[in-house]
Parts: C-alpha cells; sequence; structure tokens
C-alpha cells in the first residue's frame, strides 16, 4: 500500500476545517457510530462524528433496553445513549451536525464528505447511518402523519392517554411499542400480515398477557380513514378478502426499516433494500470505507450486535490508517 503525503496540522487560524485531513470521518451517531468514536479516539486518531439530529439513532427512541449485556434490569435507551455519548467525547471524540450529502473517493485515497455545503476530508469513512422506519405506503398515512399517525411510541404515546390506537407490525419493536402503549391507552389492536408473531418469545408471552391487547391476524392495513386526525383504519383479511373498518384515535406503524444510504451514491455495493455489504472487518467494496450498525447488511440488528461491528470497524480503519501513514506496527 502506497504511502499518502499528509499535511501537516497546524495552529495556524488560517486553517479550515475543510482543508485539513481527518483520519476518521463517522457518518451517523447512534450505538455503531459511537462505538467506532470510542475506539478511535482512545487510539488517538484524529476522528470528527457526523450525526443529523441528535447523537443516539434509533436507541435513543427505546423506553427499555433488556438484552444489553451487564444491565440485569434493563436500561432505558436514552440514557445508555448518553453514556456513550460522554464516553466517546470524553477520549476526544469531535461531533459535528449536519446532513451528509454527498460521499466521494479521490484517486490519492483521500476521501471527501460534503456536509452543510462544507467539503471535510479524511483518510477512512465508517458509515454507521443507520436505517428509519418503513412506510405502509397506503392512502391517508402521509396526509395524517402527526396527526395520529406515529413511528415512535415512546415520543408520542402520551397524546394518546385513553384513547383506542392500532400497532401495525409483528417483530421485537411493534410488540415492546405495544406493551410501552398499555401504559397510556384505553385498547391496543395489534394488526399483522401472518397468523403469528415474529418478536422474541418473552415479548409474546408478556403481550399475550395483556388484556388491553387485542390482534387483527392475517391482515394489512388498506386505508388511514380521518379528515383532520386518524379515526380509523380498514385492514383487509389476507386469507379470505374481508374488509373491515377498525375505529381508533392514532397508528402506529413498525413494519421494518429503510437504510439511511442514499447519499452514497454507488459508492460503495448496496444491495437491492439499500443495505451496505461488507467483509468480515465491516470494508465496504470501496478501499478506506466501512459499515457497521443498521445500514448494514446482515442478520440482526441490535444495539449489541452494532456495537460489536463498531469496534471491528474502528479497528480496522485504525491498522488501515497506519498503513497509509506508514506507521504500522510490524
Amino acid at each position: 500500500m502506497s504511502v499518502v503525503s499528509i499535511k501537516p496540522e497546524t495552529s495556524s487560524e488560517e486553517e479550515t476545517k475543510e482543508e485539513k485531513i481527518y483520519d476518521a470521518i463517522i457518518i451517523g451517531g447512534g450505538p455503531a457510530g459511537l462505538t467506532v468514536g470510542i475506539y478511535l479516539s482512545r487510539a488517538r486518531m484524529d476522528t470528527l462524528l457526523i450525526e443529523k439530529a441528535m447523537p443516539g439513532g434509533q436507541a435513543i427512541l427505546t423506553e427499555i433496553i433488556e438484552n444489553y449485556p451487564g444491565f440485569p434490569h434493563g436500561i432505558a435507551g436514552p440514557e445508555l445513549m448518553q453514556k456513550m455519548e460522554e464516553q466517546a467525547v470524553r477520549f476526544g471524540l469531535k461531533i459535528e451536525y449536519g446532513e451528509t450529502e454527498e460521499v466521494k473517493v479521490k484517486k490519492d485515497k483521500v476521501k471527501i464528505v460534503k456536509i452543510n455545503n462544507k467539503e471535510y476530508r479524511t483518510l477512512t469513512i465508517i458509515l454507521a447511518s443507520g436505517a428509519e422506519a418503513s412506510k405502509l405506503e397506503v392512502p391517508g398515512e402521509e396526509e395524517l402523519r402527526g396527526r395520529g399517525v406515529s413511528y415512535c411510541a415512546t415520543c408520542d404515546a402520551p397524546f394518546f392517554k385513553h384513547q383506542k390506537i392500532v400497532v401495525v407490525g409483528g417483530g421485537d419493536t411493534a410488540i415492546e411499542e405495544a406493551l410501552y402503549l398499555t401504559k397510556f391507552v384505553w385498547e391496543v389492536t395489534i394488526i399483522h400480515r401472518r397468523d403469528r408473531l415474529r418478536a422474541t418469545k418473552i415479548l409474546q408471552e408478556r403481550v399475550f398477557a395483556n388484556k388491553k391487547i387485542n390482534f387483527a391476524w392475517d391482515s394489512v392495513v388498506t386505508k388511514i380513514l380521518g379528515k383532520e386526525k386518524v379515526e380509523g383504519v380498514l385492514i383487509q383479511n389476507k386469507k379470505t378478502g374481508e374488509e373491515k373498518e377498525i375505529p381508533c384515535q392514532g397508528v402506529f406503524v413498525f413494519v421494518g426499516n429503510v437504510p439511511n444510504s442514499k447519499f452514497l451514491n454507488k459508492v460503495v455495493k448496496l444491495d437491492q433494500k439499500g443495505y451496505i455489504f461488507t467483509d468480515d472487518n465491516m470494508m465496504t467494496s470501496q478501499e478506506g470505507i466501512y459499515a457497521c450498525g443498521d445500514v448494514r447488511k446482515k442478520l440482526l440488528r441490535q444495539v449489541v450486535t452494532a456495537c460489536g461491528e463498531g469496534a471491528t470497524a474502528a479497528y480496522a480503519a485504525q491498522k488501515y490508517i497506519e498503513e497509509i501513514k506508514g506507521v504500522s506496527y510490524r
């Protein structure tokens, strides 16, 4: 691997962020990105994390995380993410806010990340941009978003006190959020396109034991009803074709995720859904660019797997940077 000539850092006030070359830029501040930040900062790599909103990713929207090792009684998502952020910053991680607009690769191994109409140069990029909630793509969904249609129970549950709501989905997130909603609402109807749930067994046990929760099996939402606010949903049974209206004041949608990878513009190889392909070391199809967390194509999307991938990506990136600079330990 050839050694790149790196311009020495100076203390001149004339040097701008755009002119310097970072060792690494992390795109995304969820569990994966923050773990990368912790590892690279401890390795004394000059690292910048770019986050479009606030660090924490989807985990910050989770009321309680029960399966993260070391917390036998669980830990609130926001609390865990705050601790991760504090830990990374303590080791020297720099965080800048803005939405990544473009990623480019130059011939001299330097990469470009464009945010807020500024270009930042770096030797490596770690893609940890995560994913966002999928939409149902049915009539009424977009029109009533924020007026009864929601994708985050932790955020919006208090607005639905003593009301009837529906939850769409059958995975862990849907069931966790349905259980959380029962603390506020009178009744929850879970609408699932199959005749059984995909969620973890312990969550299934809890949801089946909850008297506030009903089920509409083998069914899909075909329309969300209401003019100024949600008044109900129209569902169709996939086996019988029968249509039925369920009156409700809220619709919470948890039917999967869409990876935040549009800004990559064919820089790295993606699957048909937009998830990033990597090797075992989290390297993408582009040398010097790594991916970890929910944006990566993989089997399991959990906080614990995101952290493990983040650690691997950070270590691989560190070795790559040291090779480029000609300071690798041999």
